[in-house]
């Protein structure tokens, strides 16, 4: 017989369900897809389902777009099988984190920690030796290695998270045959003819991206064609299990030997329990001095074609035969002779000299992201990484956009947010190019000879400089609507290793909650939901109710309640003090706001000296839904916070009465 009472609310089936992203709030009125005229409408159709096009529905499906508002559609009938791209950054990594999908990444990919430089040796009887080893990661991050597992399995990952959120999830074997402006329809001007099945048809959209690739679609309708040049070296890519005793083949490699350049990247366990490793090796003997693609547009047909022609004089022995005298004196082959994939390129750097085209009201209406907007050699492991960041960077403004959340987001009007997209990403992206030209040449080169003018220690020096850059840690935006550097009360230039910078990502710092004593990543309340954050570090006057610390609490909570409900969230961290305290012994509004999100900033990690912050003064610190920092304020001057937030935030004012902020 039972020995309790037992009572239950009729909501008790949600607590065994999977917790989901609550959606941003909305604005606009909801969205109706039909008008009785048989057009087919979206708010957004994304074109390409590669990593770029599914990060962009997955986040814009998580912010609130369903299915009868989002379209994301592929020519491929599945995710990629093999091939391509193998690295995740530690940004990247992050940025995973965030999203809570990136535990099958940490657990089964292969962390590179380390990278070894070989060159060759002074003893004809070695041929190459080992010179140093240094961390393949330089900067502090989250994570301190770079993660290599197949393209298709990080498709495969978001999409299994993006089935949660859409019951339709990707719209495979539909190929996007067009795409242009078509202003009938002023409020869905997008006008796209794609085919499914051999069926053709008509949709209109108001916004459409374009991840579809270097030979994008959307671009060349649009008319967003890349811009660059090729440099004169073929590479052959293979992947395999190998049969070597070579000591460094679990490292990450650069090896410059007599018969060419080699970069090793190792790779994760697969099915039969062995382990992938990926070569990339320079193919001597098939380049010329004509470039294929010349500075300006891409060069007429011949040049391209000859390019191909040399490309397919590349085979399979050729790399592998090419791969075993680079290793010499160490044998290396492929193990029970299998080869999983393997193809040949000409390192490019490409890029288009705008990411999105405007209608004729200056609405940004059609975007680019990924290889649709910039390409570049794989060397540096940065083509999945930096697309799916191009996505990441544009689908919390879009989604702002739609949901009429931004001042300017009234229908038909330009958005300066919108615009924000190409100023940040395209100068990114140029960052991008210059070092992988730099990088790509001195590795296809050889090293300590008259010719190359590049010794082995700049040529790791070069590694070194550039590994902010390459680890996605160290990017940085210049100032605009939403990078705001003036009057910052922080101290020291150290950006890399986490001092505060607008326009560069919140460095995660490991810190004690004060509710319940647990030791948490800082990032964690970075959620990747589309929401602001302000970061209040108090000053150690926080247990004085009338000191700077309680009036900034007092002023921010005030602040939240001028902007639309769940757009902006709270956390308060506190440096050490002299005193213990209870909740009762400070400002009401921290446990009424932030009880989950108060911390304590030197038990665990010291914050304040990490991110520069006087303890004395504290700061104020606006990270933007993409882990941005966006401004740091003087504690004291939370009005310089409401500033910034009236240029990318309607205020309830403006909602209910349509006034100014």
């Amino acid at each position: 017989m039972p020995v309790f009472t037992e009572f239950s609310s009729e909501s008790r089936d949600l607590r065994v369900l999977p917790s989901f992203a609550l959606p941003l709030p909305r604005l606009t009125p909801p969205f109706e897809p039909t008008r009785n005229d048989g057009v087919e409408r979206y708010e957004v159709v994304v074109a390409g389902a590669g990593p770029a096009g599914l990060m962009m529905e997955l986040l814009l499906a998580r912010y609130g777009l369903d299915d009868a508002s989002l379209l994301c559609i592929d020519s491929k009938a599945s995710t990629l099988k093999s091939g391509q791209a193998d690295g995740v950054q530690p940004r990247t990594l992050e940025v995973f984190k965030t999203l809570g999908i990136s535990d099958e990444i940490e657990n089964e990919a292969c962390q590179m920690w380390q990278f070894a430089f070989w060159k060759t040796s002074a003893d004809a009887a070695k041929t190459i030796e080992r010179k140093s080893v240094v961390p393949n990661v330089v900067p502090p991050a989250r994570f301190r290695y770079e993660a290599t597992m197949h393209q298709g399995r990080i498709e495969r990952i978001m999409e299994t998270d993006l089935l949660r959120y859409s019951k339709r999830g990707v719209q495979r074997d539909t190929k996007l045959l067009h795409v242009q402006i078509e202003e009938d329809d002023p409020e869905f001007p997008v006008l796209a003819e794609i085919e499914t099945g051999g069926v053709r048809r008509v949709i209109r959209t108001k916004h459409l991206i374009g991840a579809d690739g270097a030979h994008s679609a959307v671009g060349k309708c649009m008319g967003l064609r890349l811009e660059g040049q090729s440099l004169d070296h073929i590479w052959g890519v293979v992947d395999m299990v190998v049969d070597t005793n070579f000591p460094d083949i679990r490292k990450r490699c650069a090896i410059h030997s007599p018969a060419g350049s080699v970069m090793v990247i190792p790779r994760e366990r697969i099915v039969t329990g062995e382990y992938l490793t990926r070569l990339y090796v320079q193919v001597p003997g098939l380049a010329k001095p004509d470039s294929d693609v010349t500075l300006g547009r891409i060069s007429p047909v011949s040049n391209l074609e000859d390019a191909r022609i040399r490309r397919g004089k590349v085979t399979l022995e050729g790399i592998l035969k090419q791969a075993s005298d680079a290793f010499k004196p160490y044998y290396l082959r492929p193990k029970n002779a299998t080869v999983d994939w393997w193809a040949a390129y000409q390192i490019g750097q490409r890029i288009s000299p705008e990411f999105f085209a405007k209608d004729s009201a200056g609405v940004p209406r059609v975007f680019i992201v990924g290889d649709a907007c910039h390409t570049h050699s794989p060397k540096a492991g940065q083509g999945m990484n930096v697309s799916m960041m191009d996505s990441y960077n544009l689908a919390w403004k879009l989604a702002y956009h739609l949901h009429g959340l931004t001042p300017a987001s009234e229908q038909g009007k330009p958005d300066p947010l919108l615009e924000t997209y190409h100023l940040e990403r395209h100068a990114n992206a140029q960052q991008l190019i210059d070092f992988d030209r730099k990088f790509s040449t001195i590795f296809s080169g050889q090293l300590d000879t008259e010719e190359s003018g590049m010794s082995h220690a700049e040529f790791v020096e070069t590694f070194n400089t550039g590994n902010g850059f390459t680890s996605g840690c160290g990017v940085e935006y210049a100032e605009n609507m939403i990078v705001v550097r003036e009057a910052s009360p922080v101290h020291g230039d150290d950006y890399l290793s986490g001092i505060l910078r607008p326009g560069r990502r919140l460095l995660n710092v490991k810190l004690r909650r004060y509710a319940d004593g647990w030791c948490r990543d800082i990032q964690d309340d970075l959620a990747s939901t589309g929401r602001f954050r302000i970061l209040t570090l108090t000053s150690d006057d926080l247990l004085n109710a009338h000191g700077v610390s309680a009036r900034a609490l007092h002023n921010v909570t005030a602040l939240l309640a001028r902007f639309p409900i769940g757009v902006i969230e709270q956390i308060v961290v506190h440096p050490q003090l002299s005193n213990d305290f209870e909740w009762d012994s400070i400002p009401a509004c921290v446990k009424e706001q932030a009880e989950m999100r108060f911390y304590n900033g030197h038990d665990v990690e010291d914050a304040y000296t990490i991110y520069g912050v006087d303890p004395g003064q504290g700061a104020v610190v606006v990270v933007r839904p993409d882990g941005y920092v966006g401004m740091v304020a003087q504690l004291g001057n939370v009005d310089r916070v409401k500033e910034y937030f009236c240029r990318c935030i309607r205020t309830t004012e403006e909602v209910d009465l349509g006034t100014a902020c």
